[in-house]
């Protein structure tokens, strides 16, 4: 993200992000706080860490990310390759279970899981979050420092859909949170809004980004 900036020539610059773009944008204004002048966080601090296994989690947490588990057997990388549509198309109601997207909807997205690339990005990321695969060695520092969980200091408004699979976290700002996004603005749970909150309710997504720039300098 930040060779992207310097590419533009873009000295400063706000980010917005979900799931793994959100990760991305948590982590460049983690590291690079000269240059991210705010964030836009959907789901909140999701910096992880690839270095230390951690304790494991509730079983309910276990029972819904059970894709996860799936794509670490060579029966899963199978199925998702074999089934790319149907299953994503799954997880997708799964996820947002109030979300009634169209086939026609779906279909815009679905078009991209026939990149060639598209099996083994998403298998290599879930093992590698789950230390079943390597990672890059150039990037062993830096994982080093996420795993340390830094901070985001650089103004942040957290957002979260009220209707996610994965859980709604209180609208209250947790002392945890406080502590990983010093200067966290705002944590708005989006009504109406299951996992996919930028492709579900895209108007409080630019309505935090648009409060955040007018604050942030």
């Amino acid at each position: 993200m930040i060779d992207f900036a310097d590419a533009l020539t873009l000295p400063r610059f706000a980010v917005a992000g979900f799931d793994w773009g959100g990760r991305a944008a948590g982590v460049a204004a983690a590291l690079h706080p000269d240059r991210v002048r705010a964030a836009v966080l959907i789901g909140g601090y999701s910096i992880q860490n690839t270095v230390t296994p951690g304790r494991p989690g509730s079983p309910e947490a276990a029972r819904r990310a059970w894709y996860q588990w799936y794509f670490n057997t060579e029966v899963g990388r199978a199925g998702l390759e074999q089934n790319r549509r149907a299953l994503c198309e799954a997880l997708w109601r799964e996820w947002s279970p109030t979300w009634k997207f169209t086939p026609e909807m779906y279909a815009q997205t679905a078009a991209s899981f026939d990149s060639p690339d598209f099996v083994d990005c998403v298998i290599h990321s879930y093992r590698h979050r789950n230390f079943n695969a390597p990672g890059e060695p150039r990037f062993l520092e830096i994982e080093k420092q996420l795993a340390a969980r830094p901070p985001i200091n650089v103004p942040v408004i957290s957002l979260h859909g009220g209707d996610d699979a994965f859980g709604t976290p209180s609208a209250e700002i947790s002392a945890g949170e406080r502590a990983t996004m010093p200067q966290i603005v705002d944590k708005r749970i989006v009504p109406g809004a299951g996992h996919f909150v930028p492709h579900e309710k895209p108007e409080p997504v630019a309505q935090a980004l648009i409060d955040l720039l007018a604050r942030a300098k």
